[in-house]
C-alpha cells in the first residue's frame, strides 16, 4: 500500500531509468552491510518447504527468479536475492562495454501495468561483470543473460566470437547461462534465431564452457513474435543440441493484445512491451514448447507475471522456473515475498506437497482427458 502511494506521487514523476537507478542504489545501501542483508533476509526471503525446487542441478528456495534487464551490470544481485527471488538473471552483458540506445529509452504505461523500453543492452561490459560476480560469492544463484555487442558486425563468425568472449569472461561466476537471441532492440539480433544459425551459437557456446571446465546450465532465451513453425523448430532445435533450457519469452514489438489492450507506438516508437499485456501470449509460447519438448528441456517462463496466480499457472503448464520483471517493478520490493506466500498457498490448496508435484500438472490432466 505504502509503495503504491509512493508509486503513484512520486516515483511516476521521476524518469523512469533514474528511478530504477535510484532504487537499487537504495537496495545496495541498505543491503551493503552483511548483517543488515541477512536481517532483510530473514524477513522477506525465509524459505518454504512446499517451494524448494531443484532445476538445472542447482538447489532454489523458490521458482520464482528476477529476470534479465533489471540488474543490468550485476550490482545489485544479493540485495535482490535478500527480498525473496530464488535466482537473479544479470544482464544483459555484452563482450564490448556499450552505453546503449539513446535517452529516453523506457516509458511506463500505468494503466495497462506495461512498460515498454528500446535499451539496447547498456551495460560496463563482461569483463566488468565477471570481476563483481568472482569478487562477491553471492548467496543467490546467478545466471548471466549475454547478448549481442552493436558493435559487431552481422557476420557469424563474428558474433560467435563476440558471445564466446561474454562467456569466457562471466561464466566461472555464474550458475547457469543465457543466450540472448531475441531483444528487439539490437538490429539483426533475432535473425539468430533461425535454426541454422542459433545451431552454430549453441555449440560455439558449448565448446567455450567444456573449454573453461565449467559445467555449467546452457538456456536460450526466445521472442514472443515467433511464429508457431519457428516456434516448433527451435524446441527441435533444443532437443537435437541438448540445450538445457528455454527461457520464454523476451518482450514484444506488437501494440495490440488479444485482451483488448493497444499501447500507442508514440509511447516510445521502436521499443518492446513487458508486462500484463504479454501474459497470453507468453503462457501460449510456454503450452507449445511443452507439448513438444514435454520434459526433456527445462522451460523458463517470463512475461506478464503480475502475481501468484500467474506463477501458478505457468508451473502447471509446464514451466520449472517462472521469472517476474515489471510485475516486480509496478508491485514494489515487498511483491516478491507476497508472491512466495500466496504460492506457498496455492500449492498446498491444490494437495500437492511441494511445488515439483505442481509442474506440468495441467498438462498430464489435458493429456488424460484426452486419453479418455
Amino acid at each position: 500500500m505504502i509503495y503504491r502511494l509512493l508509486f503513484r506521487t512520486l516515483l511516476v514523476r521521476l524518469d523512469p531509468e533514474t528511478a530504477h537507478r535510484l532504487a537499487l542504489r537504495a537496495l545496495r545501501i541498505a543491503t551493503g552491510v552483511p548483517l543488515a542483508r541477512r536481517l532483510l533476509t530473514f524477513a522477506l526471503a525465509r524459505g518454504d518447504e512446499a517451494l524448494r525446487t531443484r532445476a538445472l542441478g542447482l538447489d532454489l528456495p523458490t521458482p520464482l527468479g528476477l529476470a534479465a534487464g533489471f540488474d543490468k551490470d550485476a550490482t545489485s544481485f544479493a540485495g535482490l536475492g535478500a527480498l525473496g527471488f530464488g535466482f537473479v538473471e544479470v544482464g544483459t552483458v555484452t563482450a564490448v562495454p556499450q552505453p546503449g540506445r539513446p535517452r529516453p529509452r523506457i516509458a511506463r504505461v500505468p494503466e495497462s501495468r506495461a512498460l515498454v523500453n528500446r535499451m539496447g543492452f547498456p551495460n560496463s561490459g563482461c569483463d566488468a561483470v565477471a570481476k563483481r560476480l568472482q569478487r562477491s560469492r553471492p548467496s543467490v544463484v546467478v545466471g548471466v543473460n549475454v547478448g549481442k555487442s552493436a558493435v559487431v558486425p552481422a557476420e557469424l563468425d563474428r558474433i560467435v566470437a563476440d558471445y564466446a568472449a561474454s562467456i569466457r569472461a562471466c561464466a566461472p561466476g555464474a550458475g547457469y547461462v543465457v543466450l540472448n537471441v531475441s531483444s528487439p532492440n539490437t538490429e539483426g539480433l533475432r535473425d539468430l534465431q533461425a535454426p541454422q544459425l542459433l545451431r552454430a551459437l549453441v555449440q560455439a557456446a558449448r565448446d567455450e564452457l567444456h573449454a573453461l571446465g565449467a559445467d555449467i546450465p546452457l538456456l536460450v532465451k526466445i521472442s514472443p513474435d515467433l511464429a508457431d513453425d519457428e516456434i516448433d523448430a527451435i524446441a527441435d532445435l533444443a532437443l537435437e543440441t541438448q540445450l538445457d533450457g528455454i527461457v520464454a519469452v523476451n518482450t514484444t514489438t506488437r501494440r495490440a493484445f488479444p485482451d483488448g489492450t493497444e499501447i500507442d507506438e508514440q509511447v516510445l516508437p521502436g521499443g518492446g512491451v513487458s508486462g500484463t499485456p504479454l501474459e497470453a501470449r507468453a503462457l501460449e509460447v510456454l503450452r507449445r514448447l511443452r507439448a513438444r519438448v514435454g520434459s526433456r528441456v527445462l522451460l523458463v517462463s517470463v512475461g506478464g507475471i503480475a502475481g501468484a496466480e500467474a506463477v501458478f499457472e505457468r508451473l502447471r503448464s509446464g514451466a520449472t522456473l517462472v521469472q517476474a520483471y515489471t510485475g516486480f517493478v509496478y508491485g514494489g520490493p515487498l511483491w516478491p515475498r507476497r508472491v512466495n506466500r500466496e504460492l506457498a498457498r496455492l500449492v498446498r490448496e491444490s494437495g500437492a506437497s511441494s511445488v515439483s508435484d505442481v509442474i506440468g500438472s495441467a498438462v498430464d490432466e489435458r493429456s488424460e482427458a484426452v486419453g479418455a
